[in-house]
């Protein structure tokens, strides 16, 4: 997910948004362990995309 698109997203979406991605991050782990991951540059793609929905929903709470 691009920086841009992150920004318009609302703070629930956002929330929603980085659910899902530690949820995926959560079964890329087991797919590790079990040796079934097929694309092992995803795992650096979405941990760093949970650190951009973090650092923005951090920015929307200290706005308000």
């Amino acid at each position: 997910m691009k920086t841009s698109e992150i920004k318009k997203l609302s703070q629930s979406q956002l929330k929603k948004e980085l659910l899902s991605y530690k949820k995926e991050q959560f079964n890329l782990r087991f797919q590790k362990i079990n040796s079934q991951v097929k694309n092992t540059s995803r795992q650096k793609t979405v941990r760093k995309t949970i650190a951009k929905i973090l650092t923005f929903l951090n920015k929307k709470e200290r706005e308000k």
